[in-house]
């Protein structure tokens, strides 16, 4: 039991950046008022930022973490603005730091799934066993980030990237430690999936985004959005496995 404690509070310890987002997203959706000055969606953003800086200040996030946390937040800004375009979700309320109908503190509930990857990473001294070769992370990443834009126009080959995923990462185990638990690295995406969707639907609740299925009335997110999350898992993950070429295992 102490062992799962210590596991448990370290998980913690590493989503405090995407804890703290959720909590945020909560509590402001508890008390806000539409007569305050202030755009909720603009105040999340401006505290998130200075989440950020004090994450750096204080070095529970080292910069190295930070710019592949700052690229995946590009990229996740990009497909929120085509993701909105077309209607897949959208964000009902006003807010003036925003690009189109994307407010953008939502780039940082990317940078979150980014920092709690990259911090677990460090905090846990996770090493790679049977890693495939990392060129080949990228380009599967690189494909599964396209084909999220692609396939509301063509062929939709998600199944054939799960297949790629099973054959790249199958072997691959997670070690904790110099002779820490392993785990398959697999895993550690399927859990990481699970607990986006949860927060994905706390966002939802609190009316922060909708899915055109909640228009007339919540109800869970399509729970086909679990597989999304976890090709975007893989996404972060090789951007992290970028910088953290170092723990690598021949075991």
């Amino acid at each position: 039991m102490n062992a799962f404690l210590r596991f448990a509070v370290l998980q913690a310890r590493a989503a405090v950046f995407g804890i703290g987002i959720l909590a945020l997203i909560l509590v402001t959706s508890a008390v806000w008022q539409d007569a305050w000055p202030v755009y909720r969606s603009d105040f999340i953003f401006v505290l998130v930022v200075l989440a950020q800086v004090w994450l750096l200040a204080t070095g529970r996030e080292t910069w190295r973490e930070a710019k592949v946390i700052a690229i995946f937040h590009v990229v996740g800004v990009a497909m929120e603005i085509f993701k909105t375009a077309i209607g897949s979700w959208h964000y009902p309320e006003p807010a003036i730091f925003a690009i189109g109908n994307v407010p953008l503190f939502t780039g940082f509930m990317y940078s979150a799934v980014g920092s709690y990857i990259a911090r677990f990473w460090r905090l846990s001294d996770m090493r790679l066993e049977r890693a495939p070769p990392l060129w080949a992370g990228m380009l599967l990443g690189l494909a599964i980030y396209v084909n999220f834009f692609t396939h509301h126009y063509v062929m939709d080959i998600r199944l054939g990237l799960f297949v790629a995923i099973a054959l790249l990462y199958g072997r691959t185990m997670a070690r904790f430690g110099e002779e820490g638990p392993r785990v398959p690295l697999l895993a550690f995406f399927a859990l990481a999936a699970v607990l986006i969707y949860i927060a994905e639907n706390i966002g939802s609740i609190t009316g922060t985004w909708l899915y055109p299925s909640q228009e007339s009335g919540w109800r869970p997110v399509p729970p086909a959005k679990l597989g999304a999350w976890f090709l975007l898992m893989t996404i972060s993950f090789v951007l992290v496995w970028s910088i953290r070429r170092d723990r690598l295992s021949e075991r």
